[in-house]
């Protein structure tokens, strides 16, 4: 039995979505998240993590994502001055693996998996991250994230754009950078998505994340920021507090398929975007983040019109620097889970409203954007 959809009166009571539980439907997902706004009362006991340093040197000759500095296989780096793609010197996928042998049982199934890994360093500082950096510094990023969708696409199925920032997020190194990992398959979250989309599009004729965007910017209930060609949301079905889904106004399938003008405009609204991160509770916030668009290689050819290009933001902050969100318990036994709702995350906190302040500016005094 499907849950009853937010809004609906109670047995006994009105429904109130910031004081009773409900379960909310993901349809990018096909999977439903519980939400149960009166936990957020509850005291905290649990583990307190470490803030991250407030001192990151700017150059490091032992850091090996920096300028000059000696990898672990022995190459040097080029004195870089913008951004620096090089090869994973510990690849996940590699191009030429073997396949493995046939199973004798369909329980004992496995499947070829090849690709390629590379970093790409977004600028030559140690202590930059992306809301620290010019725009100009952003749209460099974005340009190179085009150029790797498309070189690498011409031949792999799915390329996947992706960064974990913050040692919260698993990320060892601070310097800025980030992993493109082309496979020879679609995982996942990939052929997930594509399936959810494509039977939208079939049933309501319009690309599902095209409708939510002009839905949400029409609602502005969870609208984080927005300009002329972008908008960031707290998704109505978000399981991390403070997620965020990033989506431009047209239909648009691919990041390389972003005009030259929507390009400068990313830069600008990501920008805004981290600055207001960072500010939330005055650290450099951690994240993972990534891109989702229509599937490339042999999928060039065919009509990929439900897709819609969009980012997702997972950050693990709960409520303060050092209490994260844990996903255990019944989100991995169950399913995914709550303590608030994204309108009531929206109305307690500052992620939307009024100016913000960046930390780190590369200048004395702090950085202020609207």
């Amino acid at each position: 039995m499907e849950p009853s959809p937010a809004g609906e009166e109670e047995r006994g009571g009105r429904f109130l979505a910031s004081e009773h539980q409900h379960a909310r439907y993901n349809p990018l997902r096909d999977d439903w998240v519980l939400v149960s706004a009166h936990r957020v009362k509850r005291p905290w006991q649990g583990q307190v993590e470490k803030p991250p340093p407030e001192e990151v040197p700017r150059w490091d000759p032992n850091n090996p994502l920096c300028p000059g500095a000696t990898r672990a296989n022995g190459e040097v780096n080029p004195q870089y001055e913008g951004t620096f793609i090089f090869p994973n010197d510990f690849p996940a996928l590699q191009p030429d693996a073997p396949e493995p042998d046939d199973s004798d049982h369909p329980l004992f199934r496995a499947a070829p998996a090849r690709g390629v890994c590379k970093v790409m360093c977004f600028h030559p500082w140690s202590d930059l991250t992306l809301p620290l950096m010019s725009l100009a510094e952003i749209r460099a990023v974005i340009d190179a994230w085009a150029e790797l969708a498309t070189n690498l696409g011409a031949s792999y199925p799915w390329v996947q754009i992706f960064e974990n920032k913050g040692a919260m997020m698993g990320c060892s190194n601070p310097h800025p950078h980030c992993q493109v990992w082309a496979s020879s398959f679609l995982p996942n979250e990939a052929r997930l998505e594509d399936r959810t989309q494509r039977e939208h599009l079939s049933q309501r004729g319009v690309p599902m994340l095209l409708e939510y965007a002009e839905q949400e910017a029409r609602r502005k209930e969870r609208l984080v920021v927005e300009n002329v060609d972008w908008l960031v949301v707290v998704p109505y079905w978000a399981t991390w507090p403070y997620q965020t889904l990033l989506l431009p106004r047209r239909h648009v399938c691919r990041l390389q398929d972003l005009s030259e003008g929507e390009r400068d405009s990313l830069a600008s609204i990501m920008k805004r975007l981290l600055i207001k991160y960072d500010n939330l509770f005055e650290v450099s916030f951690p994240y993972s983040m990534g891109w989702h668009g229509a599937p490339t290689g042999p999928h060039l050819e065919e009509d990929c019109r439900h897709w819609q290009l969009h980012a997702h933001y997972y950050p693990p902050l709960l409520r303060s620097a050092t209490v994260r969100k844990f996903m255990v318990g019944y989100e991995m036994l169950a399913q995914a889970q709550r303590d608030l709702t994204p309108e009531q995350l929206m109305a307690a906190r500052p992620l939307a409203h009024g100016y913000v302040l960046g930390l780190g500016d590369r200048t004395p005094g702090l950085l202020c954007c609207p």
